[in-house]
This record gives structure tokens, sequence and C-alpha cells, in this order.
């Protein structure tokens, strides 16, 4: 089974962009397999369209840039977000992604006047977080808070899937490019370590006939 890393930065030489290169990276050392998706370079759009709406309002067929990014996280069974913090939350791009990806009858059921139903189980999913300020500082405003009730619970638990690990890396504003290698090192090894996990899980859970 395949891990996909979905990166949000368009600076390629960013932190951001060595955090999620170095998960990518590490897992395929790992023996897994792995894609990348780096929504800037690819031009994503993340703003609504009028076919978006159409879907929405149960009028139209899925976008076709939408379609191939849901088959993109269809080969998955390991979903990692990797993004900057903005205003405690992920950038307009990752967001939009989400916004237009992440639709009823497909991420979570469209059948109205009932219980909600997620529909994507077989998904875990790890969020990457690359923070300008430090740890102290995040606990003291509740940011880990805003980021479970925003996306642990809003997204991804909404949708049925597993919230794998959120991860953080503090202070990257302040530290100098070389400080960070270790922590990269040791980061990119435990993300790599649960890809495999889930993979080694994956191929053992019993078919359904």
């Amino acid at each position: 089974m395949t891990s996909l890393v979905v990166v949000a930065h368009a600076d390629r030489e960013s932190l951001t962009q060595r955090v999620a290169r170095a998960a990518f990276d590490a897992i395929q050392r790992a023996g897994g397999e792995a894609e990348f998706a780096d929504l800037a370079a690819e031009d994503f759009e993340p703003r609504f369209t009028g076919a978006d709406l159409d879907l929405y309002r149960g009028e139209g067929e899925v976008p076709a840039d939408v379609a191939a990014e849901q088959a993109r996280v269809d080969r998955a069974d390991h979903l990692i977000l990797v993004f900057p913090m903005y205003w405690w939350s992920m950038p307009a791009l990752l967001k939009g992604w989400i916004d237009r990806v992440f639709v009823a009858g497909w991420a979570h059921d469209a059948t109205t006047g009932s219980a909600q139903v997620g529909m994507l189980g077989r998904l875990t999913i790890d969020l990457v977080i690359v923070a300008g300020d430090d740890a102290e500082s995040f606990e003291r405003h509740g940011i880990p808070q805003a980021v479970y009730t925003q996306i642990e619970r809003g997204v991804i638990r909404y949708c049925g899937a597993t919230h794998g690990a959120t991860s953080y890396v503090y202070e990257s504003d302040d530290k100098a490019p070389g400080a960070f290698a270790a922590e990269l090192l040791e980061l990119s090894a435990s993300v790599a370590a649960r890809a495999i996990a889930i993979s080694n899980a994956s191929m053992l859970a019993p078919s359904i006939p």
C-alpha cells in the first residue's frame, strides 16, 4: 500500500518543503511506497468553481481535477499533510484542497436527515505542522486544542479516518537552517515507521468477499 505526502507551500526551498521531502524520502528508504503531491507546484485551484457548486447541490459531476485528487488519495492508506501554521490553522491552499476534494459522497455520506457517516475509514492521516513560535507559546495560546477541533476532529474524524499523529516543527523563524537537521531526521524516521506499520497492518487485514 502507499503513503501520500501532501505539501502546501509555494517556496520549494522552505522548511515546510524540506520536511515533506524528508518524510517522503524516509518512507521510500524504509521500503514503503509513496507519492508526493506539491499543491503549489501543481497549480491546484483551491477556490470553489461553478462545477464545485453544482456538485454540492447535487446537480453536476465531479470536476476533473477533483476526481484526480480523489483517485490519488484512494491509492493511499496513509495520508501525510505537511503545512505551515497560518493564523492558527492551515494555509488557504490546503484548506481549499480539503474543501474541494473531501466532498459528500466520497469523504462522508451525502444522505440528509441521518447521522453523518465518514467514508474514509481505511485511511490514517498524519499532520506535520511547521510553526514559527515555540512549544510553550503554542500551549499557552491553546493552539493544539484549535488544531484538534478544526482538523483532527473537524476533518479527519468527521470523514471516518484515523488520526495517526500530529507533529510540530517549532521555531522555524528563529533557528538557522542547519539547526533542523537532527530534528528532521528524527521526525521523518517516525513518519516512515508509522507508514510501514500501517502498510503491514493493511496487508494483514482480512479481505472482504
